[in-house]
């Protein structure tokens, strides 16, 4: 009888996140930074049908890179939670701190278990405050551990590049077209430090604007809206050039 083969713990979890690690780098990236009225999500993704950026609850949004259909049935079974809780008990009890905990349970069961493969996903739940002191930006690797990160953070693709860049250029109390230009020149620059030019037809954008007078604070930054913006200018007031995306 032949010796079974032997592969030690520590190897077989190491194995498994190189795996996973393997397969979240072949996505594109997706980045995210606070400005003075909020947080903006920035991503490659020339698709309009699928989204690498989604509203969660009132104030949450997720973002996330790596396979599509593993990070899409996180988001629903988080948009499933948001909306038990807060109907349960309030609105307010739902906060981006509980949903990640919830999906660091999840990962690191899936990453734990000998029987099926690491997800290939990293995640990333914030949630706006009333004030930039008060936001929340927690980053989900595929093991599910949890990354409180502040100001910007990339996942996906280049990274570790991109949240250089980033790190030192990104400031409190930027605008939303100066913190749209940085993620946009963040995500541009290839991992030889050649420069691409990113137009809106392939990015896909979201912020959650503390301002915004409606409970729902997640909206879309689309078409004229999103191109004045890229040029340099302001986005007007009103939301009517924008598009609100529901949780369900």
């Amino acid at each position: 009888m032949s010796t079974p083969f032997y592969v030690s713990p520590q190897q077989a979890m190491a194995d498994r996140a190189e795996y996973a690690r393997k397969g979240i780098a072949r996505g594109r990236s997706v980045v995210v930074l606070q400005y003075n009225d909020g947080v903006i999500f920035v991503a490659e993704n020339p698709s309009r049908a699928l989204h690498k950026v989604s509203e969660i609850y009132d104030r949450i949004a997720f973002a996330a890179v790596g396979k599509y259909n593993e990070f899409e049935t996180l988001r629903i079974g988080g948009v499933r939670y948001a909306d038990l809780r807060g109907y349960t008990y309030d609105r307010g009890d739902v906060t981006a701190r509980g949903l990640a905990n919830v999906y660091a349970q999840t990962l690191g069961t899936i990453f734990s278990s000998a029987g099926e493969k690491p997800y290939e996903v990293e995640l990333i739940v914030a949630e706006v405050g009333a004030g930039p002191e008060d936001d929340q930006i927690y980053r989900l690797p595929h093991d599910g551990s949890i990354v409180d990160e502040h100001g910007s953070v990339a996942v996906g693709g280049n990274a570790d590049q991109i949240s250089s860049y980033l790190g030192q250029r990104h400031r409190d109390g930027m605008s939303l077209a100066e913190a749209l230009k940085l993620a946009v020149e963040s995500l541009a620059r290839d991992t030889n430090g050649a420069e691409r030019t990113l137009t809106a037809e392939q990015l896909e954008v979201a912020v959650l604007d503390r301002t915004r007078p409606q409970q729902r604070k997640f909206k879309r930054l689309l078409g004229s809206q999103l191109t004045r913006l890229l040029d340099g200018g302001e986005a007007p007031a009103s939301d009517d050039e924008g598009e609100d995306a529901g949780a369900s």
